[in-house]
């Protein structure tokens, strides 16, 4: 027995649930159909507008309508095609090969080698530099008789001077800080970097009291017999640090020699004003501080010299100097010098300002100058940011410290001055002696002149 369908729909009452589901099929079908159905007009209407565009190209030009629409596709697809190719472009990103990437590996490994090795290099050149060998040493004072005995014993260990043999000719310079009076050498010991000297030498009357004042210096120098011996290296002890109560000997590691290039040789301050209108470049010297010890006593009469140069090195005007003062590592001056100069050359010149300690025999010796001006940007920063500074605030005195650099060996003035006038002098009297000898030569002719006659 067949049961309808019909039968089920009437008996069994229909459920929320099941209502909407039904609804739901219905109005999905309608909508897909419907969907469908204009998608095929739309496609319809295209084609229509198409082919009339086609047949109006075609009539236009002359050509059949698949021969436009096969040029129409060529361009689309030449179009998308290029639209391709840059996407693939800028999506692609470039990865290294493998080769490449072991390439690369191999380089770093090599450079890291190569770096290690140039570091090893440098440090073993570095414990070259410091490596000067060593001395021994006998140290005896005696307290009755005021006499420090001092044996030189041996050497060893000392770096070759002369490259072509590795070998070097030693010999020992013995003598006490600060007097360096008197001074002592030991014997010249021919090729050889392990010398035995064994020579002894006694400083007398130095009393137990002016030991701790005093330092002891062995330097090592490499003879030569064509000119002066060059020092290789030193031993400086200060005696202060050793106990003389009884005989000390042993073996001490011999340093560099102190060149003095990294010494530090004090501060100065200065002031600079310059006033456009009138043109005038006041320079004052106010003090300055640590300067460096340049006498025995471990003083300076210090002062200070004022120079004004052009770009070339010529020097305007004359020099300036203040006044000395006597045994002072700190002096206080402040002392204004007046230079002239025009607005439009103030960037053409430059200061010299020295440093010196006064000396009655031989002039001053210099301590440490600084140059300031603006050609002086490469060469002392800090002189170049004062005078920019100053031509930046006119009428205004800019005050700052600099620290001295090392002087650079400069001719005296007044020693260039005695010998120009020297060499005039010299010249007038060689002058003088050929008019005398003209004279005499005249002279005689005429006398022999008349005898003739």
């Amino acid at each position: 027995m067949v049961i309808p369908s019909s039968f089920f729909a009437e008996a069994l009452p229909a459920s929320p649930k099941n209502h909407l589901l039904n609804r739901w099929k219905r109005d999905s079908a309608e909508t897909a159909e419907g969907v469908m159905t204009k998608i095929k007009t739309g496609f319809h209407a295209v084609e229509k507008e198409v082919e009339k565009d086609v047949g109006i190209v075609a009539e236009k030009t002359h050509m059949k309508p698949w021969m436009v629409f096969g040029i129409l596709a060529l361009v689309v697809l030449a179009i998308l095609g290029l639209v391709g190719w840059c996407a693939w472009r800028f999506c692609r990103k470039k990865r290294p090969k493998k080769e490449d990437k072991d390439a690369g590996k191999e380089d770093d490994e090599n450079a890291l080698v190569e770096n290690e090795e140039v570091k090893e290099e440098e440090t073993d050149e570095k414990k070259e530099e410091l490596n000067k060998g060593r001395i021994k040493y006998k140290l005896e004072y005696d307290f009755t008789t005021q006499e420090l005995k001092i044996t030189v014993l041996e050497c060893a260990d000392l770096p070759p001077t002369d490259w072509s043999t590795g070998l070097t000719d030693p010999f020992v310079k013995v003598y006490l800080l600060p007097d360096k009076k008197p001074k002592y050498e030991t014997k010249v010991h021919r090729k050889n970097l392990n010398p035995k000297f064994d020579q002894t030498f006694i400083f007398k009357n130095i009393p137990y009291v002016e030991t701790f004042d005093k330092t002891l210096v062995f330097a090592v120098y490499d003879y030569d017999r064509f000119s002066s011996s060059d020092q290789q290296s030193e031993l400086q002890l200060p005696l202060n640090s050793v106990d003389l109560a009884a005989p000390i000997e042993e073996w001490k590691d011999l340093a560099p020699v102190d060149d003095g290039s990294n010494q530090y040789l004090g501060d100065l301050c200065l002031s600079l004003r310059y006033v456009p209108s009138s043109g005038k470049l006041t320079v004052a010297i106010l003090e300055a501080r640590k300067l460096k010890k340049m006498d025995i006593t471990g003083a300076s009469d210090p002062y200070v010299k004022i120079k004004l140069f052009d770009n070339k090195g010529k020097r305007i005007g004359k020099k300036k100097k203040t006044t000395v003062k006597s045994c002072n590592l700190n002096p206080y001056w402040n002392e204004s010098f007046v230079f002239v100069i025009d607005e439009m050359d103030m960037k053409r010149v430059y200061l010299d300002i020295t440093v010196c300690d006064y000396d009655l025999i031989g002039g001053g010796d210099p301590i440490g100058k600084i140059k300031l001006g603006w050609n002086q940007q490469k060469l002392y920063k800090a002189g170049f940011k004062h005078f920019k500074e100053v031509l930046e605030n006119p009428r205004r005195p800019i005050i700052k410290w600099h620290v001295l650099q090392d002087p650079e060996p400069e001719e005296d003035d007044d020693k260039d001055k005695k010998k120009d006038k020297d060499k005039k002098d010299g010249k007038d009297k060689k002058d003088k002696k050929d008019d005398k000898k003209d004279d005499k030569k005249e002279d005689k002719k005429d006398k022999k002149e008349e005898k003739k006659k």
